[in-house]
């Protein structure tokens, strides 16, 4: 694990306002020269977005040498021995990582004048979690039975994500995007899951939540009863599952929509993410960087088709344990996933966090330019210009994903980017 001084990082200017994401094995297949000549120089972009850690995946790469990749948990560097030498956990190593991409990906991007962020899965890891089932998240049966998903009350992985924050920004990114700093859902907890019992929204919810002995102390400190919040998860759900019909509920949209003490419970939570982003935050800006807080509610509601409904996703941030107010006072930067096919939805999700971050918070907008939220270089411009312009009230978007959609697809970018640029400067 020990690692030789590096040499001084070359540095780029920190505006941004339109960048790509990009998988360290999409750069290294093509060429990171080749993919920056694209990404910056004909699609307009002024940032690269690159995986420095990420997770177990199995994609589609319709551009890729392998048409479909596999991928695995990992750092794409050699985790530092003074940063995790005295950690119980360890991120795994992707392949090639003692070849530093990272470094070289950020002396190209300075060449161009481009800002580098190095996106970063914290507390998604199904290596880490199998390998220490503790430090994961325990419904109410007691079940540690999803292992992607670590707890942020847990003080090992607490500690483990100080590190990792500050492992990436030594890599001279200019942000480093925290993905996965909040707690999982039940329906995101590994990589094969199935249920033939029919689960309403709150029983997926009270599923999802965890019971460890850390989120039972904190959430007793905040003035919850744990042990009641329990029984009555354990009462909701267990009646579906004894053969009875889902609870019939009001929308999810407040913690008061919850059955007491549930409410107290997971109202509770949101101290318990908001401390951590904060200490996150702090770590990376004494390693000279700036966090980004990547909310991935607009994900929940809008991943698998583009046409979320009901509540906007700043109103259902609490399902996973965020406050994007508190969280936005203790953090510089904080994106959202506009995944919507409809421009005025995309533009309303958007709105409604810049309503409720405070103005020192600059705001980013992701975007897919594709399948299913997107149909044109005309519709992904549209939206570009919703998102970032008076309405929608974002400082920049990002687009997700290079390596993930097919070349033409990705050529809407260079409109949509150029819209940014244009709103950017009136």
């Amino acid at each position: 694990m020990e690692t030789p001084p590096a040499p001084p990082m070359p540095t780029a200017s920190t505006t941004s306002t339109a960048s790509a994401y990009v998988f360290v094995e999409d750069l290294r297949a093509e060429g990171t020269a080749s993919v920056l000549d694209r990404v910056i120089g004909t699609y307009g972009c002024d940032t690269l977005t690159v995986a420095a850690a990420y997770h177990r995946a199995r994609d589609v790469t319709p551009h890729g040498p392998s048409r479909v990749t596999l991928r695995h948990d990992g750092v794409h560097f050699l985790p530092p021995a003074d940063l995790f030498g005295g950690l119980r956990l360890t991120p795994p190593v992707q392949r090639g990582a003692e070849d530093e991409p990272l470094r070289e990906i950020r002396r190209l991007t300075a060449e161009r004048g481009a800002a580098l962020h190095g996106w970063t899965v914290f507390l998604h890891s199904t290596t880490l979690g199998l390998a220490h089932p503790d430090v994961t998240q325990q419904n109410c049966f007691g079940d540690r039975a999803a292992p992607a998903d670590l707890c942020p009350a847990h003080p090992d992985v607490r500690a483990y994500a100080v590190a990792l924050a500050r492992a990436v920004a030594r890599q001279g990114v200019d942000a480093v995007v925290a993905e996965s700093l909040h707690y999982g859902t039940f329906g995101h907890g590994y990589h094969h899951e199935r249920s033939f019992v029919p689960l309403g929204p709150l029983e997926d919810f009270l599923l999802g939540l965890c019971f460890c002995e850390h989120c039972a102390g904190r959430a007793r400190t905040a003035g919850a009863d744990p042990k009641a919040a329990r029984a009555e998860a354990v009462r909701l759900v267990g009646r579906v599952l004894d053969g009875a019909e889902p609870q019939p509920t009001e929308p999810l949209t407040t913690p008061d929509a919850l059955p007491v003490p549930l409410a107290a419970y997971a109202r509770a939570r949101l101290a318990t993410v908001t401390s951590l982003a904060a200490t996150v935050a702090e770590a990376v800006a004494d390693e000279g960087s700036r966090l980004v807080f990547l909310d991935l509610t607009g994900a929940v509601k809008g991943y698998a088709d583009g046409r979320p409904t009901g509540a906007l996703a700043v109103d259902e941030a609490w399902r996973i344990g965020v406050d994007p107010a508190a969280v936005g006072a203790v953090v510089p930067g904080y994106a959202v996933l506009a995944y919507a096919h409809d421009v005025e939805r995309a533009a309303a999700d958007t709105a409604a966090y810049r309503a409720v971050l405070p103005d020192t918070c600059a705001l980013r907008a992701v975007l897919r330019p594709g399948a299913p939220d997107t149909t044109s270089a005309e519709h992904l411009a549209a939206k570009t210009l919703a998102v970032t312009g008076p309405t929608g009230g974002a400082d920049a978007v990002d687009f997700y994903h290079y390596g993930l959609v097919p070349f033409p697809v990705l050529d809407r970018v260079a409109v949509a980017a150029a819209a940014a640029l244009a709103e950017r400067h009136t």
